[in-house]
């Protein structure tokens, strides 16, 4: 495992960025802020379009500073809103970040525009609640290099990355033999290829145990998320491709395990509620009352464990293959599953197309070493041609 960063004495109260704050993720952190007792300050808030709710959350959390992804969004927020700044574009969330004077920025951005924010916050040596797996999956090893050369800690806010770190946390180097994802297996679990030929968007947004965006939603029926999700572990805790495995289990009760040396296996276990990792990311070294359930074994039951389909769900395999290619196949991958999955919500690209398309980018991207976060951009780009004209093509026949 990488040496991980001192956890730090911060102020109180603990002054946060929150971005993505109009998504599910935002607005369930938004719900530990308010249940923080003033312990919890929000300073600044982002989003990508969605205006209107961006601006009653500033009004009400007298946030004086926010940034919009999308320029027509923010210019129409700086024509309502007089009582503060309103910051466009790439450029202003990273002034947002850079002169906000916050302890903790919460990263809950979907997709690959997540980089961006993540190395302004780890650049800054503020520490990082993050919540956007993409931005490991596209430039981890730059991202770790990062936090450890300014000292800013990385808390994983995802459920499963979440319950890896608290469960690895008085664990020695050396003594982990196995890192174990779960999945629910989404919407479509135990189907076969030929009953998924005709999905529906509706069908694939049915997710059986979180509510999620709809990217995130497709990429957990498709699996694509639990690849994310290994790769993202793989640079969060220094761990081997071969030493991290995924299984389904269909309760989502069990969010992580590890295996150990001496033959001890370790789970984190409670109902889904994504407040409690924000809560922990938030918080963190300090642990404090969240209003969910307690867990009732005897009410549960039983809890099952199933092998992933990886044939008839191929996007986990894509994903692994991907990051065992290493370089910039990862980031050739993230961009055009963002293409693909796009499409499919759009209704131009079919469900199973989106493995698909997938595999065939990453058979004309050929995968290069990485020495930037400049040539992360390059095969980014490339990546969503390639994959926009195999959609089309598709599309047209």
């Amino acid at each position: 495992m990488p040496a991980r960063a001192e956890p730090r004495i911060r102020p109180v109260p603990r002054r946060l960025a929150i971005l993505g704050s109009t998504g599910s993720i935002g607005l369930q952190a938004l719900d530990v802020v308010a249940r923080s007792e003033g312990e919890l300050q929000v300073v600044a808030l982002s989003a990508g379009h969605a205006w209107e709710p961006l601006l009653e959350q500033a009004r009400r959390l007298g946030v004086s500073r926010i940034a919009l992804a999308d320029t027509d969004a923010a210019a129409r927020a700086a024509e309502t809103w007089t009582d503060g700044q309103v910051l466009s574009g790439p450029n202003g969330l990273v002034t947002l970040i850079t002169e906000c004077d916050c302890d903790l920025v919460l990263n809950a951005i979907v997709g690959s525009a997540g980089l961006v924010p993540t190395v302004a916050t780890l650049g800054e040596g503020i520490d990082l609640a993050l919540a956007n797996k993409e931005s490991l999956v596209v430039g981890g090893e730059l991202v770790t290099a990062l936090a450890e050369a300014t000292g800013a800690a990385i808390i994983p806010v995802d459920s499963e990355h979440a319950a890896l770190h608290q469960l690895l946390a008085g664990e020695r180097p050396g003594t982990v033999e196995r890192l174990i994802l779960t999945a629910s297996g989404g919407p479509f679990r135990g189907r076969s290829v030929e009953e998924l030929r005709e999905v529906t968007v509706e069908q694939a947004l049915a997710h059986p145990t979180w509510a999620m965006g709809g990217k995130i939603t497709i990429d957990s029926a498709t699996l694509m998320n639990k690849g994310l999700e290994l790769i993202e572990a793989h640079h969060l805790f220094g761990t081997p491709y071969e030493q991290i495995e995924v299984v389904v289990h269909p309760q989502s009760i069990v969010h992580s395990l590890v295996q150990l040396c001496d033959g001890a296996t370790l789970a984190h276990l409670g109902y889904p509620d994504m407040r409690v990792p924000i809560s922990y990311a938030l918080r963190y070294p300090e642990r404090v009352d969240v209003p969910v359930k307690p867990l009732d074994l005897v009410q549960l039951g039983a809890l099952t464990f199933e092998a992933v389909d990886e044939d008839t769900f191929s996007c986990l395999r894509l994903a692994r293959e991907a990051a065992r290619s290493g370089g910039t196949a990862p980031c050739a991958m993230n961009a055009a599953n963002e293409v693909a999955v796009h499409a499919f919500l759009g209704g131009s690209l079919r469900f199973l197309d989106i493995a698909r398309v997938i595999e065939e980018t990453l058979e004309r991207v050929p995968a290069v070493s990485i020495h930037s976060f400049e040539s992360l951009g390059g095969a980014d780009a490339q990546a969503r041609r390639v994959a926009a004209d195999l959609v089309a093509a598709r599309a047209a026949a």
